[in-house]
């Protein structure tokens, strides 16, 4: 598989450790530049209020399978946490749009590290997020 970036997300966050643990827990502003070959995929973004980020952690290096998570102190196994230290190094975020310009996203929400590299955009939508009762896992109690 190989990826290629289609744009780089500016952050104020120049270190892992400096970032919110989750874009709902930031009300940074970023930027989220798209290469010009791909300005033309913006076209009727501006109807969104909130957009899906697919990037890469370019900052993580290597990944267990067991993690101590953000929000606990034990340890769990990787694919029931969010931890970026992952096999792929794949992260998402959902961000609120404020506006655009150009091939310019103004966001906010922002929880990566500067100059993170883009792979993707989607809109979110909450009517295809799947209905029902949601379970949170070990999560529940720690979050609202």
């Amino acid at each position: 598989m190989r990826f290629k970036p289609i744009g780089i997300i500016h952050s104020p966050f120049k270190s892992i450790q400096e970032c919110p643990i989750q874009p709902s827990r930031s009300k940074a502003i970023g930027e989220v530049e798209i290469f010009k070959e791909y300005q033309e995929g913006l076209e009727d973004i501006e109807g969104f209020s909130h957009l899906i980020l697919i990037y890469r952690f370019h900052k993580s290096k290597g990944y267990s399978l067991k993690v101590k998570p953000f929000l606990d102190d034990k340890i769990r196994g990787l694919f029931a946490t969010r931890y970026p230290r992952r096999p792929n190094q794949i992260g998402l975020s959902i961000v609120k749009l404020l506006k655009r310009k150009e091939n310019i996203l103004s966001v906010e929400g922002i929880d990566v590290v500067g100059k993170t590299p883009l792979l993707d955009i989607k809109p979110y939508v909450p009517d295809f997020i799947p209905a029902g009762k949601v379970k949170i896992g070990w999560l529940k109690g720690k979050i609202k």
